[in-house]
């Protein structure tokens, strides 16, 4: 959770689940319900949320690489978002969501490429000891049904191009992460209508103090 004075700080919310969850659908919806609640949002996204963020963002998704270059490219730009977006935000009151943060490195780079969880642990004890989502959503959808979702019409990245294994044990990491933190956690079933789900999600925000 965020440290500090829990009355002035904002409230940090990231968005998970394998490309092809559905997750990008909903971000916007939740972004309007915290607007409507009166409070300064900022959406952002990893890896990127700024300039070099989004330079090493094209680096990580589309240039080959060894597996720690890959698991550090996506911590150095974390590190970046934190301190130029991130904790400004909430040190002002904002409230921010992020389109992924660091339970995705532990789902693709831990799950799905199979780098050692304690790697995974010290990068992310170093770069952001103190700073943890308050609210996590996980979207979680069947590995066929989240393969059928992909635009097969645009260029894949190399993650979106990895092998059905791979998707799967990214979700199970996701979902072994979403048990042991059950009160960050919140899984959303994915294969619902766009109207149960939001239902759901407005639940969910209208929660948050």
């Amino acid at each position: 959770m965020t440290q500090g004075n829990p009355a002035a700080r904002g409230r940090f919310i990231t968005f998970e689940g394998i490309d092809g969850a559905g997750k990008s659908t909903h971000i916007q919806f939740v972004g309007e319900l915290i607007r409507a609640r009166g409070m300064e949002l900022v959406s952002s996204r990893e890896p990127g949320g700024t300039p070099l963020g989004e330079k090493l963002r094209e680096l990580v998704l589309h240039e080959a690489m060894h597996l720690e270059t890959e698991a550090l490219l996506v911590f150095a730009s974390r590190r970046e978002h934190i301190a130029q977006v991130i904790e400004p935000a909430l040190a002002r009151g904002a409230w921010v969501i992020s389109d992924r943060f660091t339970d995705a490195s532990f789902a693709y780079q831990g799950g799905g490429r199979g780098l050692e969880l304690v790697k995974l642990d010290t990068l992310a004890n170093w770069v952001h000891p103190e700073l943890w989502p308050d609210l996590t959503i996980l979207f979680d959808v069947p590995l066929e049904v989240a393969r059928a979702r992909l635009d097969a019409t645009r260029q894949l990245d190399r993650f979106e191009q990895e092998k059905a294994d791979f998707f799967l044990a990214a979700r199970n990491e996701y979902l072994r992460r979403a048990g042991q933190e059950p009160r960050r956690f919140r899984v959303i079933d994915s294969t619902q209508p766009i109207d149960a789900i939001r239902v759901q999600l407005a639940a969910i925000v209208a929660a948050l103090e």
